[in-house]
């Protein structure tokens, strides 16, 4: 950081920024640290809901599920829908992580919408950065890209064909994710557009939709220089994820929608980026490629945070988030 303009974090982690000062990488912060830097912010919060785990058939086997129903009456015709996927590099995260559950919680809460969480498979880490050959369901190689996505489409095509089951309207069904779970959204989205069933609406939360980040902005650029290392996802880690996500396949546009060369298919969309992220580059430009597209975007960007906000219980700005994603479902 040195010569580096001093921006600070939002005041609940401005105050937790000497966990992580001085730190020389991402990745270096011991696990005591990080507990402390992720600590919930506020208490959690708590909402009228039914809380179901399910599984929907999907092309590698069963995709597990959670089902957030607020228990008043739902309208004829249904309520609005999300279908909502974690993030986790693509390597890791689950229903009960606060990205996946608070969220989920949150959203079905504030819009008295239906949530359905997905818990998609995982990429594993190949061999050479420690995994394991056979890791997983997919053989020798491990679990790679186009499994998690498969999943995801299974799981969204599953809540779409039984929504009166769940007190969804269909036609008012959406997709959307945060970081890893945003490219897993956007791809998912893309596919279906393409065929004609695009879904609702899109919701990307500081996603990564580009397997080669595009050149920041000047104002990008020093948020990134006074942002501490740890904190931030430098090439040669995502280069790692790239490698777990892809193995030796190359980038398709259902990989990372940003290679797209046609979006114009795609739904409105609500677009979020993290001040303090070097992945905000990909979010902007992706949103640039959309307007191009002719398609509704909303942009915004979340002041005053790092990557991954959605992940710290209570944090005010987090709410902020999911009272966005409620108002847009409830078209408030």
């Amino acid at each position: 950081m040195s010569g580096a303009v001093h921006r600070p974090f939002v005041p609940e982690l401005e105050t937790r920024r000497h966990l992580v000062e001085g730190r020389a990488a991402y990745g270096d912060i011991p696990p005591d640290l990080e507990a402390r830097w992720k600590a919930p912010a506020g208490p959690a919060e708590e909402w009228d809901l039914d809380v179901t785990d399910r599984a929907v058939p999907g092309p590698h086997g069963p995709v597990p599920v959670r089902v957030y129903t607020p228990r008043t009456p739902a309208p004829p015709g249904g309520r609005p829908g999300l279908v909502w996927l974690h993030g986790g590099a693509f390597l890791f995260g689950d229903l009960d992580m606060a990205e996946a559950d608070a969220t989920a919680r949150g959203v079905a809460g504030r819009g008295g919408v239906v949530v359905v969480s997905v818990d998609y498979r995982l990429c594993t880490l190949p061999p050479e950065f420690g995994g394991e050959p056979g890791d997983g369901t997919a053989g020798a190689a491990g679990i790679r890209f186009p499994v998690p996505h498969d999943d995801c489409l299974a799981a969204f095509a599953a809540v779409r064909d039984g929504a009166a089951g769940l007190g969804i309207d269909p036609a008012r069904l959406a997709i959307g994710g945060a970081s890893a779970g945003g490219c897993l959204a956007a791809g998912v989205t893309l596919r279906l557009a393409e065929e004609g069933r695009a879904p609702w609406q899109a919701f990307l939360v500081y996603p990564v939709l580009h397997g080669v980040l595009p050149e920041p902005s000047a104002e990008l650029a020093d948020a990134v220089a006074a942002t501490p290392p740890a904190l931030l996802f430098p090439p040669g880690m995502r280069d790692v994820i790239d490698r777990a996500y892809l193995g030796n396949g190359t980038p398709t546009r259902y990989a990372y929608a940003g290679l797209a060369e046609d979006l114009s298919g795609f739904p409105p969309t609500y677009l979020e980026n993290d001040e303090f992220d070097v992945l905000r580059a990909s979010g902007e430009e992706f949103a640039r490629q959309l307007r191009a597209a002719g398609v509704e975007v909303e942009e915004r960007l979340c002041a005053g945070v790092p990557h991954g906000h959605l992940d710290v219980v209570g944090l005010p700005a987090a709410r902020a988030t999911m009272q966005a994603l409620a108002d847009r479902l409830i078209g408030r």
